[in-house]
């Protein structure tokens, strides 16, 4: 794995680790606790999104696996604790790592063209290796100060 590559890996796996340390100690109650606001999600959903987003582009469309998304699913997620999601983005760490590690460092620039299914809202549109990965990235950390935030609010209820 080259240096920027190796770069990605490393705030991917962090984003991950924040992640898990987020939902990892909620209880049912807690994790799925939803915000009275309108559109607003639970931990339990957006961490759920944010996996399926993580594995869609990376594994999917950086990789080119084929990755079966279930995007709305993502926002309508439920479950007893957060262990299922723990474990998976565990797994998830892991295909990350040795997916990034097989790509060519002049693949970075390669343009890949995503499907529908992996892409999310609007129009699909060709996007870079590089730049998928720092989309990615971005998405993720957003939706991970948007769990911060619901932790914020479930705790001042």
């Amino acid at each position: 794995m080259n240096a920027e590559t190796a770069l990605f890996a490393g705030e991917l796996q962090r984003l991950l680790d924040k992640l898990v340390a987020l939902i990892e100690p909620l209880d049912d109650t807690q994790i799925n606790w939803q915000p009275p606001l309108r559109n607003a999600n639970s931990r339990y959903a957006l961490a759920a999104h944010i996996l399926g987003n993580l594995e869609a582009w990376v594994l999917g469309i950086v990789a080119g696996q084929a990755i079966d998304r279930d995007r709305p699913g993502e926002f309508a997620a439920r479950g007893p604790d957060g262990a299922w999601l723990v474990e998976r983005a565990r797994t998830l760490g892991r295909q990350f790592d040795v997916a990034l590690a097989a790509l060519a460092p002049e693949s970075l620039d390669e343009q890949r063209d995503p499907p529908k299914v992996l892409w999310g809202e609007g129009e699909p549109r060709p996007r870079s290796v590089r730049e998928a990965l720092m989309v990615t990235i971005e998405h993720a950390a957003m939706h991970i100060g948007q769990i911060e935030l619901t932790e914020d609010m479930a705790a001042a209820t």
